[in-house]
Order: structure tokens, then C-alpha cells, then sequence
């Protein structure tokens, strides 16, 4: 049991370190350089639980495949958004304890919610990761936008989670039980039990606004545009696979063809369409990889339709790869920008002069997000779309393809200015994050060769859903 629980007692013991030392060192950076470690250290604990099955806690906390690939998901994004937050400009140095604890927190929260199978459970867990980051958005020094985009994700972020409660209430209600085990023998469908099919709907509201799916996404462009460059790597990245988990488990309980995955296999569709049709426009950065990740939102459903365990693992294995090109290209960002601020597509002309290192990062990581081989993209969507075909959706797998190529543009738009532009006079460029930031790049090529290992770990999570 100790060992089935190990990575989320690490990262609570490293949450009450950070809050002692706070309370004794109030306006002290007492992090410093050992939180990192000792996020590595978590890590290497959910790496070591990966094999552990147990549940517990009255039957709200379960222990299996899907669970601990998750944690460790969650743990190494966990590193990374720690790494990159050491060198935030646009934080005050008297609350980067205070960041760095939040950030600890949120991520805590979801790795309870990977286990959770409960849905009280559920709702608590997602609560304790949306609470940290409620406070999280808004830090940044100088810039009214952030003060917006954190009022814009607690609202929205409220109104989500009502939608959820009153779902809630219509499971409890109809079902006569909040327990997942217990939940996928009932029915779901409008012909014999259409309350708790509308009930499911709006309880996978909070979730789907976790995942920036359409029409949850309204938040999302206008929160990673104003809240800080590491803020906004964290937002874009953990917090949707907590989303992606529960998505899963709550996926299961569906038929397809039920009009429960009809609906979300068109939420899918027109999520994809309008987040790569707004990404044409924009000159931030920030705010395309905003509107990008209402496009792969919408790619992630593809897996959750197909209605068997490929399907599943697919949409695990791409919510894994989702974290670390988009985390990567983050990357790039925070350490090319000046001062903390947002960088437009001019900032990045001639980087390949400027910075040759961090040009390739850059290029890897859009190509990935493309999904071009050999990239862990090309991979991840490579295993979506076969997933769905065949299964009733096929419709949906020509919209992705479509889509994919319309993506081609803003992505590579990055790439064309790094190579192809010349740099401006004014143009500097931080030597700082090049060893990181080629080995997150050598990673995503190493999952588009080698995807297998991997994969199969998302395989036997989704094979412990469905047979």
C-alpha cells in the first residue's frame, strides 16, 4: 500500500516542507535549487508504483495501470513547469515560495484525481488542482491582463464546476450510486434512462472545460495570453490530463454510437475546426498554442469515441505527448522572452542565427505538434486515427486529417521565422535552458521512432477499462 502511494505522499511531504519554511522564512525564496530534485525524486516514484494495484479508502481511491501512468505523466511535467519557473521575470521574489508551493498543490490534486473513482471524489480532487491554480494566474507583476485572465478562469471555472454539480445530482439521482465500479453496469442511453445520460453530460462539463473543449473553451486564449509565460506552460499542460483521465474512466461507461459519444464526437469535431481556423490569425504566440489546444482537445475525443481500449490508450498516450510538445515549445518561449513578455511571431525571425540550439527545440516541437514524423505527434495521431476508423466515426478521422493540414500553417509559421527571416538589430537571446530544452526535443523524436514501450504502458491502462 505504502509503495501504491508513494508518489503522491512524496509530493504532499515536499507541499508541507514548502509551507514550513514559508510560515518560518515569510518573503524567502526557500525553495531555491532543491525543489526540482525533489521533483525528480516524485517521479522516480511513480515510476517505481507503475506495476502497484490496490483499492482503497472505502472503494473512492483505486490504484491501477491508468492511475500511476498518469502520475508519472503528471510528475514530469511537474519537473519541467518547476524548472522553468526558477527564472520567471514577472514574479515578485518575495512569492516564488508561495509559486512554487501552488504549483506543488495543483499538481497534487491531480494526481488524487487520476486515482479517484468516485465522483464526490472526483469533484474534491478536481477542486484541490483548480484552487492552486486560481491564484496562480494572476501573478504577474506589471500586467493588468493577468488580473483579467485570472478573474476570466475563475469565473469561467465556476460556472463549470456548477454545470458539473448539477450533473452530479442527476447521476445520484438516477443511478442511485456515485461509484464508477458500480456505475458502468447501469444504462446510458435517452431511451431508458435519459436523466443520467444528461446527468454524465454535465458532470464531464468541468472536465471538458479543464480540456479547453468546445463550447468550454472561451477562457482559454485570453488566460494563456495574459497570465505569465511559465504560468501559462502549467495551464496548458497538467490540467489536461487530469481532464484526460477522468474523460477516460467516464468514457468507458458509453456505447459508441449511444448518443452520449455522438455528442462528444461532435464537440470533438467542432472544437478541432474552430480552435486551427482562429490559430490562422493570430500573431501571439501565446494566443495560438491558446487556440491550439482547443484543436487538440478536440483530437484527444477521437480516442475517447473509439469505444475500446486502444482507443482509450491512444487518447492517454496523446495527452502524454500533448504535455511535452507543447511544454517544450513553452520552453522556447520563457527563455527567449524578454522581461516576461509575450512574444509575437516577429520575436522568433532569425533565431537559427541567433540561437541555433534553441531554433531545432522549436522546430522539433512544432512539427510534433503538427504531427509530422519522426516526431511523438505524428505517433500520437497516428494511433487516434486508427483507433476510430472502422468504429462508427470515420467521419470524425476525415475532419482530424483535414484539420491537421490546416495546422500545417501557424505551426510551421514558427519554423519559417526562426529559418527563413532575418533577425533584428534589437534581437538578443538567453543562453540559459539549451541542455534542457534539446533533451525534451531529443524525446519527442525518440517517442516518434521508438513509440512502443511507452505506449504499452498506456495500453494495459486501457486494457484495465475495457477488456
Amino acid at each position: 500500500m505504502t509503495l501504491a502511494l508513494l508518489p503522491e505522499i512524496l509530493l504532499l511531504g515536499l507541499i508541507v516542507l514548502i509551507f514550513c519554511l514559508v510560515v518560518a522564512k515569510p518573503g524567502k525564496d526557500v525553495a531555491g535549487t532543491w525543489l526540482p530534485v525533489g521533483c525528480l525524486a516524485v517521479l522516480a516514484a511513480a515510476g517505481a508504483s507503475l506495476g502497484q494495484s490496490a483499492l482503497l479508502f472505502g472503494g473512492t481511491y483505486q490504484v491501477d495501470p491508468l492511475s500511476q501512468f498518469m502520475k508519472m505523466a503528471v510528475a514530469l511535467g511537474l519537473f519541467i513547469a518547476v524548472t522553468n519557473s526558477r527564472g520567471q521575470a514577472t514574479l515578485k521574489d518575495e512569492v516564488r515560495a508561495d509559486y512554487s508551493m501552488l504549483l506543488c498543490l495543483s499538481a497534487w490534486g491531480l494526481m488524487l484525481l487520476a486515482s479517484a473513482v468516485e465522483l464526490m471524489t472526483i469533484y474534491i480532487s478536481l477542486e484541490i488542482s483548480s484552487y492552486a491554480l486560481y491564484a496562480l494566474i494572476p501573478l504577474r507583476a506589471g500586467d493588468k491582463r493577468a488580473a483579467e485572465a485570472g478573474i476570466k478562469y475563475v469565473l469561467f471555472g465556476a460556472a463549470a464546476t456548477a454545470v458539473s454539480l448539477y450533473g452530479f445530482a442527476y447521476i445520484t439521482a438516477s443511478q442511485h450510486t456515485t461509484f464508477l465500479a458500480e456505475l458502468t453496469t447501469k444504462q446510458w442511453d435517452f431511451a431508458t434512462n435519459p436523466g443520467a445520460l444528461v446527468g454524465l453530460i454535465m458532470f464531464m462539463a468541468g472536465f471538458m472545460y479543464k480540456l479547453a473543449l468546445f463550447p468550454f473553451h472561451f477562457w482559454c486564449p485570453d488566460v494563456y495570453q495574459g497570465t505569465s509565460n511559465e504560468t501559462a506552460a502549467y495551464a496548458a499542460t497538467l490540467p489536461k490530463l487530469g481532464a484526460v483521465v477522468i474523460l477516460v474512466r467516464l468514457a468507458s461507461l458509453l456505447v459508441p454510437g449511444q448518443p452520449g459519444m455522438t455528442i462528444l464526437a461532435v464537440l470533438g469535431a467542432v472544437s478541432m475546426t474552430f480552435g486551427n481556423l482562429s490559430a490562422l490569425v493570430q500573431d501571439d504566440v501565446k494566443r495560438m498554442l491558446g487556440y491550439s489546444s482547443i484543436a487538440h482537445a478536440g483530437y484527444v475525443t477521437i480516442g475517447l469515441v473509439a469505444g475500446t481500449a486502444e482507443g482509450l490508450a491512444s487518447a492517454s498516450f496523446y495527452a502524454l505527448v500533448y504535455i511535452l510538445m507543447n511544454l517544450t515549445c513553452f520552453w522556447v518561449v520563457c527563455h527567449l522572452s524578454k522581461d516576461g513578455r509575450n512574444m509575437r511571431y516577429a520575436d522568433l525571425d532569425g533565431l537559427h542565427q541567433r540561437s541555433p540550439v534553441f531554433a531545432f527545440v522549436l522546430a522539433v516541437a512544432a512539427f510534433s505538434l503538427v504531427g509530422l514524423p519522426p516526431t511523438a505527434g505524428f505517433m500520437g495521431k497516428l494511433f487516434l486515427l486508427t483507433a476510430a476508423w472502422g468504429r462508427g466515426y470515420d467521419w470524425l478521422v476525415i475532419i482530424a486529417a483535414l484539420n491537421t493540414a490546416i495546422s500545417i500553417y501557424f505551426y510551421l509559421s514558427l519554423v519559417r521565422h526562426a529559418y527563413t527571416h532575418d533577425p533584428s538589430s534589437a534581437s538578443e537571446t538567453k543562453n540559459s535552458g539549451l541542455a534542457l530544452g534539446t533533451l525534451f526535443a531529443a524525446v519527442l523524436l525518440a517517442l516518434g521512432i521508438l513509440p512502443g514501450p511507452v505506449y504499452e504502458l498506456a495500453a494495459q491502462a486501457g486494457k484495465s477499462l475495457l477488456p
